[in-house]
């Protein structure tokens, strides 16, 4: 791929929560005791299980796209306890800044991401990432954004064919919630632009348009938006974010890339030699996926693997 310097400002969005806070997690617990049927899936504690992620995908922020202007941590009344005071170039913004009174209490991350446009100062170009993804190599903006300043859609060759439904009525599998939203997102950029996008996310940092994502979330798709914001935990009728690429791509101001391992690697917790992958594959991205599947010796392998990769402080730390 190109690598052009582009003449832009570019931030990066984190979504952050510390699933360790004992009152976080008390505010959440009392909320899904006396309103929601628990659904494993959607409330597993892989959902926001806190392995200092964050500290180390800043690392390596630092270390490997040091051009991103500014960077955002989306969160719920919270703060990393190890993020130093006083850096310009990092602010925390609560939720409650974005989302609307009737999505709170909100531990839905699909409902929060549809508001990320609204955040303030935030730039026209921007990257999105969950806390943890990771930057594995020098990048520069161009490995993110076109020379005319769109941005680069990247998706995996695992098709999502229209006969989901179909085939699990058929013989009754399993369907996972998260396949089920991206196949919603599907439909309805289907249902406005006439075109089926079966390709599936790359599960890792995404660029993004503000003005895009505003378009699809305000004017395109808004009423299909509302419906779902009072989903305070996962649901399979929410809407994807991927339904932002997808609408790149449809307006004409993205540029599909079909991407492999060695471009943006997904490593599951549950898998028992993460450094293999690094070594095997050398991506440019990874992202460490935790699950229902992982336990918590696997989550116990994350900081020893992750300091090996970032052993030195950015200088977002105390």
């Amino acid at each position: 791929m190109k690598n052009c310097t582009l003449q832009f400002d570019t931030d990066l969005v984190y979504l952050w929560v510390d699933g360790n806070d004992a009152e976080w997690v008390a505010r959440k617990n009392r909320f899904l005791g006396k309103n929601v049927d628990l659904n494993t899936e959607a409330t597993t504690i892989a959902r926001n299980a806190n392995n200092d992620e964050l500290k180390y995908s800043l690392r390596s922020t630092e270390m490997y796209v040091p051009w991103i202007r500014r960077i955002f941590i989306v969160t719920d009344e919270q703060r990393p306890d190890w993020l130093g005071p006083g850096n310009e170039k990092i602010k925390i913004v609560d939720i409650r800044e974005l989302i609307p009174a009737e999505a709170l209490p909100c531990y839905n991350s699909v409902v929060i991401e549809h508001f990320l446009y609204k955040i303030p100062e935030l730039s026209e170009h921007f990257l999105y990432a969950n806390d943890d993804m990771f930057f594995n190599k020098p990048l520069s903006p161009g490995f993110f954004f076109t020379e005319e300043g769109f941005p680069i859609v990247r998706l995996q060759r695992y098709f999502l064919g229209k006969w989901i439904n179909k085939i699990k009525k058929k013989f009754s599998l399993h369907t996972n919630i998260y396949r089920k939203t991206i196949h919603h997102s599907a439909l309805l950029i289907e249902e406005k632009f006439g075109t089926y996008f079966s390709a599936m996310p790359h599960h890792n940092v995404d660029a993004y348009l503000k003005s895009d994502y505003r378009n699809a979330a305000e004017k395109d798709f808004k009423e299909e938006i509302s419906q779902t914001i009072t989903h305070h935990v996962r649901s399979e009728n929410d809407i994807q974010r991927i339904i932002y690429l997808y609408y790149a791509l449809s307006v004409k101001r993205g540029r599909l890339r079909y991407v492999g391992r060695s471009e943006s690697c997904r490593i599951r917790l549950h898998k028992p030699d993460f450094i293999s992958y690094i070594n095997r594959y050398h991506p440019a991205l990874f992202c460490l996926n935790d699950s229902h599947h992982a336990t918590d010796e696997d989550r116990a392998r994350v900081k020893p693997f992750l300091n090996t990769l970032f052993p030195d402080k950015s200088s977002f730390e105390l």
